[in-house]
């Protein structure tokens, strides 16, 4: 995974806590509450441990009460395939 990638992933996990956070409430009471993904998983999502699937993040999204375009504001999209 290139750095830039690993910097991606931290950012966008750190919205989604920061996102969850502004609802008030904690990660089990927002997991239970919403269903469709475990506190693991939600968990993983928000400390960065994994990459995500585009379904993944369309559904986090719309638990969160956000666009797609929203949730993936801040991220540089821009890539050296070369270091692949």
């Amino acid at each position: 995974m290139q750095q830039i990638d690993k910097e991606n992933l931290q950012k966008l996990s750190k919205k989604i806590k920061e996102l969850r956070l502004k609802q008030s409430k904690s990660l089990n009471q927002f997991v239970f509450a919403n269903g469709y993904l475990t506190t693991a998983t939600w968990s993983r999502l928000e400390n960065g441990v994994n990459d995500y699937k585009f379904s993944t993040l369309l559904r986090v999204s719309r638990l969160l009460n956000v666009t797609i375009d929203e949730l993936l504001k801040d991220i540089d999209f821009n890539y050296d395939f070369k270091d692949d």
